[in-house]
């Protein structure tokens, strides 16, 4: 297929670069065009300076910060609803609002452009393998079946989710369950030491007991105990998606108050260390007393 890809950003590179791998001829654009000429030229694809230079594409992928971006993108005079012909298959990977996704996809379909929606889970490790996991949603199974070709160059698990925004809304609540989970253990780290307990004897305890789960094994003594912070997702990305799932409880008159909390608390750590510090330093806003260093053993 003829691919458009709006966003090279940390994760939209290697995403758009397996596309190319996967025998698909690729136009990038960027809202920076140098990170779009350095890919086209690292990656033998074309570089695009507007939208307008996508008009023959046959599908346009946007993985962009957040849901108000890709609205901008198609919907601004200049952008790729004005740009793109009708019949083009509008694909966005961003972790954007769901309930915003449909809007979107209202007004897309009056310029007879098709949207679905396809958010992925896995970092940029995953997306480097070409491994994500990808959560689907849509109106058209016809449309989700041209996108399938494209999208399994990025992941190797591609899951249908339902109507169009549905991917979107367990994308957030995946990343709800993560942020939940990844408070819990700092919390529990942040007691135990205090106690006197060491951090790393409590996460090798957690790993053989009913604690264990994603955070204990494969985050805390690298990039909080360790110090590294650097899992590569950002804090105001993932406070983002959990403020998404708490607003999505409220839209759908559901009592969801650990939904609430978790994402209070990961709103203040955003205010406190700024949006772009990695997720795994949330730990830091939560204890006064915490060092640069993290949490160190007793």
């Amino acid at each position: 297929m003829r691919v458009g890809f709006v966003g090279i950003g940390t994760m939209g590179r290697p995403m758009a670069a397996n596309i190319v791998k996967g025998g698909h001829e690729l136009t990038a654009l960027d809202a920076e065009y140098s990170r779009a000429a350095s890919f086209a030229a690292e990656h033998g694809a074309r570089s695009a300076r507007h939208p307008a230079e996508l008009a023959a594409v046959e599908c346009v992928i946007t993985m962009l910060p957040d849901g108000a971006a890709v609205r901008e993108a198609y919907l601004r005079p200049d952008g790729l609803g004005a740009a793109l012909k009708p019949g083009t298959l509008c694909i966005d990977m961003s972790s954007s609002d769901p309930t915003g996704t449909r809007e979107l996809g209202r007004e897309l379909a009056a310029r007879r452009l098709t949207l679905i929606d396809a958010p992925v889970s896995g970092a940029v490790a995953r997306a480097r393998t070409g491994t994500l996991t990808i959560m689907i949603g849509g109106d058209d199974p016809a449309a989700i079946e041209r996108a399938k070709p494209v999208l399994a160059c990025m992941g190797d698990r591609l899951f249908e989710t339902g109507s169009l925004g549905c991917g979107h809304a367990l994308k957030a609540l995946n990343n709800f369950v993560a942020a939940a989970g990844f408070t819990a253990v700092a919390e529990a780290l942040l007691v135990g030491r205090r106690f006197g307990l060491d951090p790393a004897k409590m996460v090798e305890v957690l790993n053989v007991s009913t604690g264990r789960n994603f955070h204990t094994e494969s985050v805390m003594l690298e990039h909080v105990i360790g110090g590294k912070f650097a899992s590569g997702f950002a804090l105001g990305l993932l406070a983002k998606d959990v403020r998404t799932a708490a607003e999505l409880a409220a839209q759908v008159r559901l009592d969801a108050p650990l939904t609430r909390l978790v994402s209070e608390r990961w709103a203040l750590a955003r205010e406190q260390l700024g949006p772009a510090r990695d997720n795994t330093e949330a730990i830091l806003s939560w204890d006064v007393s915490t060092g640069p260093e993290g949490v160190k053993q007793s």
